[in-house]
């Protein structure tokens, strides 16, 4: 077949809905923007677990404790999974983990901002874990089979973290006078970082459409955006707390919620590296992976001497 032909019936499998596999043909662009997309999400999983784990020792019960290690125990998984995913498209471990610790390869930027109460595990639990569930729904429908098969479990597993933190912030909003303002304290600063993290405005952005006409996404930056918003500005009438924006207002004629701007300047530069954690992440990911070096060579000088005894006894 033309290339022209292997273009048009991989586009017709698109609309048709029938899942592309790592076998069948694909264009360059398409693996390329899968491999990108996959993997900076797999990292984001990994990086993830830093703000979080950070607070596991501090923990207000043994409950509180337990329920943050089921969650960063959950978040490795996913990053497996998704490792995984992206490996069945021609890209190593390796070098995706090479990507990673260079800096080269892109993440959330909202693990780039600092945990610094306890009230923050629950405005991560609810507002970072919500903002991704919107996106992470859709992709269970995802063109990508490997990619939207690993999505299904990852998605329930996110929903549980998501009420995880908004339990740990309704908890708060009904203490005391400081455990409300720690709460309401939280909400203000992962507010507009959450918002951010459905990427740039869609005017901005480069690949939505091609990724909508692929079936890799299923709506657009700011439709998902929108659609956050309409569901947090109902759910946090239930701790009553009050989002940081006044231009927050409900619109009769749009049937959804008007909000502010985002600060696309501070967005920008979270993303090329100039964060309040960007260094600080990277670091602490460099030093893990140093230090595991010799896990890493345990494990494959193990699988060696496991291949080679199967050998001797196939023989």
């Amino acid at each position: 077949m033309s290339l022209i032909d292997l273009e048009k019936s991989f586009q017709e499998k698109i609309d048709k809905e029938i899942k592309i596999e790592p076998k069948d043909w694909m264009p360059d662009a398409y693996r390329k923007t899968n491999i990108r997309q996959i993997s900076q999400h797999a990292h984001s999983e990994i990086v993830g677990m830093l703000p979080e784990g950070n607070w596991i020792s501090r923990a207000p019960s043994l409950k509180r404790k337990a329920i943050l290690i089921a969650k960063v125990q959950d978040e490795a998984g996913h990053g497996l999974y998704l490792y995984s995913a992206a490996e069945t498209l021609g890209i190593s471990r390796d070098q995706m983990m090479n990507d990673l610790n260079s800096g080269k390869a892109k993440y959330s930027s909202i693990f780039n901002y600092p945990t610094l109460t306890w009230a923050d595990m629950g405005a991560v639990g609810w507002l970072v874990d919500g903002a991704a569930i919107l996106n992470q729904v859709m992709l269970c429908r995802t063109s990508y089979g490997p990619y939207a098969r690993a999505m299904v479990r990852i998605c329930k597993e996110e929903s549980f973290h998501q009420r995880q933190g908004f339990e740990t912030l309704l908890v708060l909003s009904k203490g005391t006078k400081e455990q409300r303002e720690m709460c309401q304290d939280a909400i203000n600063r992962w507010w507009w970082p959450s918002l951010m993290m459905f990427g740039p405005k869609d005017s901005e952005s480069t690949n939505s459409d091609q990724s909508i006409k692929w079936k890799i996404k299923r709506k657009t930056n700011d439709e998902l955006r929108q659609q956050f918003v309409n569901m947090i500005a109902e759910q946090i009438k239930l701790l009553g707390m009050t989002l940081p924006d006044p231009d927050l207002k409900w619109n009769e004629k749009r049937n959804q919620y008007d909000f502010g701007e985002i600060n696309w300047e501070e967005f920008w530069n979270v993303v090329k590296g100039n964060g309040p954690c960007n260094k600080q992440r990277l670091a602490a990911r460099n030093k893990a992976h140093d230090e595991g070096a010799w896990v890493r060579a345990a494990a494959i000088a193990y699988a060696d001497k496991k291949k080679n005894k199967t050998t001797h006894k196939a023989a």
